[in-house]
């Protein structure tokens, strides 16, 4: 498909599909685990989603070229996927969807702090440091909203900044480390392949693996795994082909945003004006992280 130098109505469509499945995806990993030990759930998750992966391989005849060269850094990269899943699951087994999404979608703020420091050319600019104070005062109001803070739990959201750091060093392993030489076929197969086998084999430390599982659970798994974690990352990675980067990037306030709305309107989570504030400033933080003049750099988007 022809590059194109702005979002038009497909591409605006098709972002706003994006992110409104991943948001709903933090709710159906909640209600998941209530059949599935989380860690357990996240494994399996990585497992069926590297199946779709060959199917999909196969059925476009792809091939994963280079991964010889890049074994250390798919490690590493895969290594930070599964530390991420091991927060995020974690934490949404633990606090709210509302809460955990507000402090999982902050990573772009540690993001842009790190890459100050280590990235070429991401020096920050008065306009993205104002986005990272408004951000950083937002994850501080959530995390202190009275309403909120009683249906969740310090482990909780102390677990979803977790996973926020982990998926900014998925991030730089993909700027800094020859991953980046990999399609994005490839780099996906480093993070579910370890990542399946790194989760499953540490599930048992957690606890019980199976829960009380029903079909609505199974039926959870499955979209995680084909829906989410293998052709939702897929396509995106199209859109980021055919779109600019930092149009794309404008995007990622909306999942925060949409999370909110979802665990209120799904999971009857108590959602005041605090956290409603909170979300607000976060989503603002990270529009005016990501608006640049010269689209140089992206916040790339999670499988969550």
């Amino acid at each position: 498909m022809e590059r194109k130098d702005a979002i038009d109505l497909a591409g605006a469509t098709g972002l706003v599909l994006f992110a409104t499945m991943l948001a709903f995806n933090q709710v159906v990993i909640k209600v998941t685990n209530d059949g599935f030990a989380p860690v357990f759930a996240a494994g399996m998750r990585s497992v069926l989603a590297l199946g779709v992966l060959g199917v999909w391989l196969w059925l476009r005849k792809r091939r994963l070229d280079g991964l010889r060269r890049t074994f250390w850094p798919g490690m590493l990269l895969g290594g930070f996927f599964t530390i991420e899943f091991i927060f995020l699951f974690t934490s949404l087994d633990l606090t709210t969807v509302s809460r955990a999404s507000i402090l999982f979608y902050s990573m772009p703020v540690w993001l842009a702090v790190i890459a100050h420091f280590v990235l070429p050319g991401e020096t920050l600019s008065w306009r993205r440091v104002l986005g990272l104070v408004l951000a950083m005062a937002g994850v501080i109001w959530a995390l202190f909203d009275p309403q909120s803070r009683q249906a969740g739990s310090v482990l909780g959201d102390a677990l979803a900044l977790l996973a926020a750091f982990s998926w900014a060093g998925i991030a730089l392993t993909v700027r800094l480390t020859k991953v980046s030489e990999l399609n994005p076929e490839g780099q996906l197969f480093w993070q579910l392949s370890v990542s399946a086998v790194g989760l499953l084999a540490v599930a048992p430390l957690f606890g019980e693996l199976i829960r009380v599982p029903t079909a609505v659970h199974f039926a959870g798994l499955g979209f995680q795994a084909i829906c989410v974690a293998s052709l939702g990352f897929l396509f995106w990675l199209r859109l980021m082909t055919i779109y600019p980067a930092s149009n794309i990037a404008a995007f990622s306030f909306l999942s925060p945003v949409l999370s909110v709305a979802m665990g209120w309107l799904l999971l009857d989570e108590p959602v005041g004006p605090g956290l409603v504030g909170a979300m607000c400033l976060v989503a603002v933080g990270i529009v005016l992280i990501n608006l640049r003049r010269k689209p140089k750099a992206q916040v790339p988007q999670n499988v969550a």
